[in-house]
């Protein structure tokens, strides 16, 4: 085997965190693909993963929580035509591995399957996106806690109607590598931060709620003074802003999308239909339209896990295939999907660095890392202005979406009821509903502000969450149905 698309820094850190402590090297992944290919399949790779993780969380003024895990193991996968085996170890060593591939091969040769193995072992070119240092040392539990308590006293201190505060901290330090059956082995190192602040306002008996927060692939120093501000200041604003909030109006109008978040809303209706697994299959309402117009004209989206230091982004995804910037709509017409290797190659076109999956006792599939929308030629103000009825929608909380028909519900955290061009006052309750391929057909206007989101993007798919990115500019879009309270 020989290292491919990793630093060798990487590789370095893999082999000294997953291998060389339980006694293992390149012969015995050798030996265990080999067992493998006793039985006839037509690819096979081994995941190893370690993984260290701490979270804490403050609420009513006191840290209430923390916690701290090590998870670590090996996945085994064999991949026959579109048949998949899987077995997995929560125990790293050579009696583990081969029992995995030994219960891997007897799956294959049945067709399907996922089960866990156990050992009677105790748990004993390349580009670089993001730092490789673990983030949870770089501060101590004091200081971590210290952090907690400033974020809740500026926030109380910016207005008296802020009577409740919830913050939390969370960091994480993954290695990974991968060994595959056609001589490639790959590694990565993946550090991950994220603060959340959450506060309650309240005012004659109204209470309302307010969230900011951010973090990607970095250290806590990140979270500086100017940080900080700018969290308390995007919560507190929210919460104070929905005190005022009227009704939400109801029915098709048009709806202005504001940067940045909002892009959630491309990220599920449009995102992960164009994931490659649903259109093998011709699930997804995008199946077998490549070269078809499926947006406006100047719609563009692209999938690009190549963006330093992004929460989305990897050095190479979980198959070792390295993060690609992959452009899905150009101008309007679809150009392609997102792909993990099993479905490109059953589709016959190139894989796409997409292969992802929450750990090593899971099955890659076809997942987004940062996908966003690119900047039009339209100032944010001047689309604002055209609107002589209609939502701003600032902010989103929770949606849904069907990836079969593309039919999706977003909730507006945050909007406004524009009229004559301009922000009357806020509104509650609204709900973005639509359809994800439809929706792209009534963009009008598209901003020059593309903002991508502050790094607080989970993915679910199957059971499974990664971290993901989410972006746009501010949109304009025609005859959005908007379900309200008025």
């Amino acid at each position: 085997m020989k290292p491919a698309e990793a630093p060798f820094h990487h590789l370095a850190i893999a082999r000294s965190v997953l291998l060389e402590p339980y006694g293992l090297d390149e012969r015995h992944l050798n030996a265990a693909l080999a067992e493998i290919f006793r039985h006839r399949v037509d690819y096979a790779d081994l995941y190893f993963q370690f993984t260290r993780s701490e979270g804490w969380s403050l609420e009513e003024g006191i840290v209430k929580s923390g916690s701290f895990s090590i998870d670590q193991g090996v996945g085994v996968r064999a991949v026959a035509g579109d048949k998949t085996a899987f077995a997995y170890s929560d125990v790293i060593g050579a009696d583990a591995l081969m029992s995995a591939a030994r219960a891997t091969r007897t799956i294959a040769s049945r067709g399907a399957g996922r089960v866990k193995v156990a050992s009677s072992l105790e748990p004993g070119a390349g580009r670089a996106l993001y730092v490789h240092d673990d983030p949870i040392p770089r501060l101590d539990a004091a200081a971590k806690v210290a952090l907690l308590e400033r974020i809740e006293r500026m926030a109380r201190a910016k207005d008296p109607r802020i009577t409740q505060v919830m913050a939390g901290l969370a960091a994480e330090y993954d290695v990974v590598l991968v060994a595959r059956s056609d001589g490639r082995i790959a590694a990565d190192v993946r550090p991950l931060v994220r603060l959340s602040l959450t506060v309650i306002a309240e005012q004659n008996g109204r209470r309302e709620q307010g969230h900011s927060g951010g973090g990607g692939r970095f250290d806590f120093a990140y979270f500086d003074d100017a940080r900080l501000v700018q969290y308390v200041d995007d919560a507190v604003q929210a919460a104070l802003t929905n005190l005022d909030a009227r009704p939400a109006p109801a029915g098709p109008m048009t709806v202005v999308l504001g940067p940045g978040w909002p892009g959630v809303l491309l990220h599920e209706a449009i995102g992960h239909g164009l994931e490659g697994d649903f259109n093998r299959k011709g699930s997804s309402v995008f199946a077998g339209r490549i070269g078809e117009r499926v947006a406006s004209p100047g719609v563009t989206v692209v999938d690009d896990g190549t963006l330093p230091d992004r929460r989305g982004s990897l050095n190479v995804d979980d198959e070792g295939n390295p993060s690609q910037r992959n452009v899905l709509i150009e101008d309007g017409v679809l150009k392609g999907y997102i792909q993990d290797t099993l479905n490109a190659r059953l589709m016959k076109v190139p894989v796409t660095g997409n292969g992802r999956r929450e750990s090593f006792a899971h099955l890659p599939m076809p997942r987004m890392t940062n996908t966003y929308m690119l900047n039009g030629n339209r100032e944010p103000g001047e689309i604002i202005e055209s609107v002589e009825r209609g939502l701003y929608a600032v902010n989103f909380g929770g949606g849904q979406v069907d990836i079969t028909n593309g039919k999706f519900v977003f909730s507006a955290s945050e909007a406004w009821w524009v009229e004559n061009g301009k922000l009357q006052y806020p509104v509650k309750g609204a709900t973005i509903i639509g359809n994800g391929p439809d929706v792209l057909t009534r963009v009008t206007m598209i901003g020059n502000d593309m903002r991508l989101d502050s790094g607080v993007g989970v993915c679910g798919k199957d059971g499974q969450s990664v971290p993901v990115g989410v972006g746009q500019p501010t949109l304009r879009v025609e005859a959005l149905t908007v379900g309200g309270t008025a």
